[in-house]
C-alpha cells in the first residue's frame, strides 16, 4: 500500500494479510444505542460505541434535541437519557450529514414528541428516498413532511400516534426499525412484517430496555411503553467491517487473519454463509452474547473459492456487504451471480452501477442486472483506478481490489472511509508488516 493522500491513495498488491486485527464498533447497533438511550430514563453508558462520521451524526442530532452526551476519559460514552418524551425541539434543523440510518430512524422517536423537528443532510441523503419512512409514520397519524413527498428534508411534528399493522413491501430493517420506535408512543400494538428477514439490533436492544417485542417469523410486534430503562450497552465489532477482511484474506494468497469479537446477529451474517458455501475457510471461536447480541472470534485463511448464486432470500442479510461478492466471484471458479439486490442502487450511491463500472475498469468480467450482477471468475483482476464516489464501502473495495490485484489499485475519494471505518488503510497496513506484500 502506498501513501494516505487525502483524495487518492493507492493499494499494492500484498504477499499475504496476517496477524489480528480488533475492528470497529458495529456501526448500526452503534446509531441504536444513541437514539434508544436518548430516550430513556436516566443515563445510560455504551462501551465501544463506534466514533465515525455517521454515529457522530446520530450523537449531534440527539444532543440538537436537548440531550446530554459525553466521552469519559475511559472511553464509555454516556448519554443523558431525557425519557420517553423528553426530547425538546430544536432551534435549528438538525444535520445528519450522509447518515441515511439517522434521517430514517430519528423520526420514529420524534413521533412521539411535543415540537416541530426539521431533518437534513448532504447532497446524497438529499437523493435517497424517504418516502419508505414517510408513508407509514403517516399512516400511524404522525405530521410527516418531505420534499415532493420522498425526499428529505423531512418535518416531523410530534404527537399521537395509533398504533398499525404494516406489511413492508421492501425489507429495509430502517423502515422496520422507525415504525417499531413509533410504536412506542402508539395507543396498541403495532406491528411490522418483513418480505426476507433483515437486521433486528432495534428489537434486542428495546427488549433489553424493558420493552414488550413478540416475534414470530417475519412479524414483530411492539407494545406501548411508559418507559425505557436501560443501564450500559456493549457495542459488538461490526460485521460489514469484518466483512472486507473476510474477503481479502480469502483471495490474498498466504493470508491468515483474526478478527475477534465480531458480532454475529444471524441477521447480518448472510455474507458469511456464502462465502462458507463458495470454500472460504473461516472458523469461530468463544462464542458469547454481548448486550443481547451475539459475538465470536473469526479466523479467516486464503482458500480456493467457486461461484455461486445468490438470490433475494438470503440479500437481506447481507445488503451492505454485497458488492464484495463482485470481488470475491473474480476470483472464484465459475460463474457468481446476485440478484434480488435492487436496494443497492438507492444507497449512499447507486452502488450496483458505480460497482460494475469500477469492477470493469479493474479488469473483472462482470455485468449489471437490474436488480444484481453477475461475474465470471477465475481469471481475478488486474488492477487501475477505483473511484468512491463518496462512499465509503466502495472505498474499501477498491483497497481491497487492489491488495488482490495483479498490478495495484488507486482509490480516489478514499477520505470517505471515514463514515464506517476510521483508520482503515492503517489497519490494513498493520497486516501487510506481518505478510510479505508490504
Amino acid at each position: 500500500m502506498a501513501g494516505s493522500g487525502r483524495t487518492t491513495v493507492r493499494f499494492a498488491p500484498a504477499g499475504g494479510l496476517k496477524g489480528s486485527l480488533r475492528l470497529p464498533a458495529d456501526k448500526s447497533i452503534s446509531h441504536r444505542a444513541a437514539i434508544i438511550a436518548s430516550v430513556c430514563d436516566g443515563p445510560v453508558r455504551i462501551v465501544n460505541f463506534l466514533d465515525a462520521a455517521d454515529t457522530r451524526a446520530t450523537l449531534a442530532a440527539v444532543q440538537a434535541c436537548g440531550v446530554s452526551v459525553d466521552k469519559g476519559t475511559d472511553g464509555v460514552l454516556r448519554v443523558g437519557g431525557a425519557g420517553l418524551r423528553g426530547l425538546k425541539q430544536p432551534e435549528a434543523p438538525i444535520d445528519v450529514g450522509n447518515s441515511g440510518t439517522t434521517i430514517r430512524l430519528l423520526p420514529g422517536v420524534l413521533a412521539g414528541q411535543r415540537g416541530r423537528f426539521i431533518l437534513d443532510g448532504d447532497e446524497s441523503i438529499r437523493r435517497r428516498p424517504m418516502d419508505r419512512v414517510v408513508e407509514p409514520l403517516r399512516r400511524m397519524g404522525v405530521d410527516v413532511e418531505a420534499r415532493g413527498d420522498r425526499y428529505a428534508p423531512l418535518t416531523v411534528s410530534g404527537g399521537d400516534v395509533r398504533h398499525i399493522d404494516y406489511h413492508m413491501p421492501v425489507a429495509s430493517a430502517q423502515v422496520k426499525s422507525a415504525i417499531l420506535l413509533a410504536g412506542l408512543y402508539a395507543d396498541g400494538p403495532t406491528s411490522v412484517s418483513e418480505p426476507v428477514q433483515c437486521r433486528d439490533h432495534t428489537e434486542i436492544m428495546l427488549a433489553n430496555a424493558g420493552a414488550r417485542i413478540e416475534r414470530e417469523g417475519l412479524r414483530t410486534v411492539v407494545h406501548p411503553v411508559e418507559a425505557l430503562h436501560l443501564e450500559q450497552l456493549e457495542v459488538a465489532a461490526d460485521f460489514s467491517s469484518a466483512a472486507f477482511l473476510l474477503v481479502a484474506a480469502s483471495i490474498v494468497p498466504g493470508s491468515e487473519v483474526k478478527l475477534p469479537g465480531v458480532g454475529l446477529n444471524p441477521t447480518r451474517t448472510g455474507l458469511l454463509d456464502i462465502l462458507l458455501e463458495m470454500g472460504a475457510h473461516i472458523t469461530r471461536e468463544n462464542e458469547r452474547f454481548l448486550s443481547g447480541e451475539p459475538v465470536a472470534d473469526l479466523t479467516v485463511r486464503t482458500a480456493e473459492l467457486r461461484g455461486v448464486s445468490v438470490n433475494g432470500s438470503i440479500s437481506g442479510r447481507a445488503i451492505d456487504e454485497l458488492p464484495l461478492l463482485a470481488l470475491a466471484g473474480a476470483f472464484a471458479e465459475g460463474r457468481t451471480e446476485v440478484s434480488g439486490a435492487g436496494e443497492l442502487r438507492v444507497k449512499e450511491s447507486d452502488r450496483i452501477a458505480g460497482l460494475v463500472a469500477n469492477m470493469k475498469a479493474v479488469g473483472a468480467d462482470i455485468e449489471a442486472r437490474r436488480d444484481g450482477f453477475v461475474v465470471r471468475g477465475g481469471t481475478g483482476i488486474d488492477g487501475g483506478e477505483f473511484a468512491a464516489a463518496g462512499d465509503h464501502r466502495m472505498a474499501m473495495l477498491g483497497a481491497i481490489a487492489g491488495l488482490a490485484s495483479r498490478s495495484g489499485v488507486s482509490v480516489s475519494g478514499f477520505e470517505s472511509v471515514s463514515v464506517s471505518f476510521p483508520g482503515f488503510d492503517g489497519a490494513v497496513s498493520s497486516l501487510l508488516e506481518r505478510g510479505a506484500g508490504k
